[in-house]
């Protein structure tokens, strides 16, 4: 689809690398931003930024003028989020819907998550796609498990992890199987989704098939270092494990705590024919691993 492309959560991990990647692409790029002074990197790779907030509905006509396709990448869960983060993301999600639908955008792009579980955080992601679609734009629910990439925050946590510990107790959660994907996969899983006949339900996960423990495993040979023991303690709860990791990690216990509620349920890819659609082959896990790891050691 050719004409302005809008990308709302700019300034996030994924969003911001989305920008970038289509501002090299076709030039035609508008980043939405609370605070348009956040995403001045942006505009200086040849964005359009402008202001506007999801929970405010006459923030969004001006941004939404002209605009044929809409990422939608924003959820307000941990950092500056108040109250319950599950209704303030439908409540955004709304307005989204209903300001897209009145300036004629054609196609929505969310990404959410794979899993059925009941976690909070599951149901949210599940919830933002419904509220997306209610005005009958075109949706693309892109649905992934863990994203790896230096900057997300499933990715933070066991980083910290690994780095801190060379032994550790390990709830329940550590057995469950996921299918993590790495950052540059999704993006272009993103931007692929552009040119897609029609919209839907797509799942995307990476050629490798793990558990959280395997990926801690992974992420030791990415560091050079030995796998770090686990002792199971399966009574360790959710919120246990978002207050122990918030002492031995820097990782905003506002956003674990949701993250591993959701960790017990798991994440694999149970229909692969959307990645077929969208031409994606993603990287394995461990090349993933190795280029996350790199991008942490340059920032810091």
């Amino acid at each position: 689809m050719a004409g302005t492309t809008l990308v709302a959560g700019s300034t996030g991990y994924i969003g911001r690398l989305l920008a970038e990647r289509l501002a090299e692409e076709d030039g035609q790029v508008r980043c939405l931003a609370r605070d348009p002074g956040k995403a001045a990197d942006l505009g200086r790779r040849g964005c359009e930024v402008v202001a506007g907030d999801v929970l405010d509905p006459g923030s969004l006509e001006e941004p939404l003028s002209g605009v044929r396709v809409a990422y939608y990448l924003v959820h307000s869960m941990g950092r500056g989020a108040s109250g319950d983060f599950a209704e303030t993301d439908l409540e955004a999600a709304r307005n989204f819907a209903v300001a897209a639908a009145a300036a004629g955008v054609e196609r929505i792009v969310y990404l959410g998550g794979l899993g059925e579980g009941n976690s909070p955080h599951l149901q949210s992601r599940h919830r933002t796609a419904e509220a997306l679609a209610s005005t009958g734009i075109d949706l693309v629910y892109l649905r992934a498990a863990v994203v790896i990439g230096a900057g997300s925050e499933s990715f933070r946590t066991i980083y910290w992890l690994v780095k801190r510990l060379p032994a550790m107790v390990t709830p329940r959660w550590t057995d469950t199987r996921t299918q993590p994907i790495g950052a540059a996969d999704v993006v272009n899983a993103l931007v692929a989704s552009r040119g897609l006949a029609r919209g839907g339900e797509i799942q995307i996960g990476g050629p490798d098939v793990t558990t959280y423990g395997g990926m801690m495993d992974e992420m030791a040979r990415a560091m050079g270092k030995r796998p770090p023991l686990r002792v199971a303690v399966p009574l360790l709860t959710p919120k246990l494990s978002s207050l122990w990791l918030g002492l031995v990690t820097p990782v905003d216990v506002g956003v674990a705590r949701p993250l591993i509620e959701g960790l017990s349920t798991e994440t694999v890819v149970t229909d692969p024919a959307g990645m077929e659609r969208l031409g994606l082959e993603p990287a394995p896990l461990s090349r993933a691993m190795r280029d996350a790891v790199a991008g942490m050691r340059s920032a810091s």
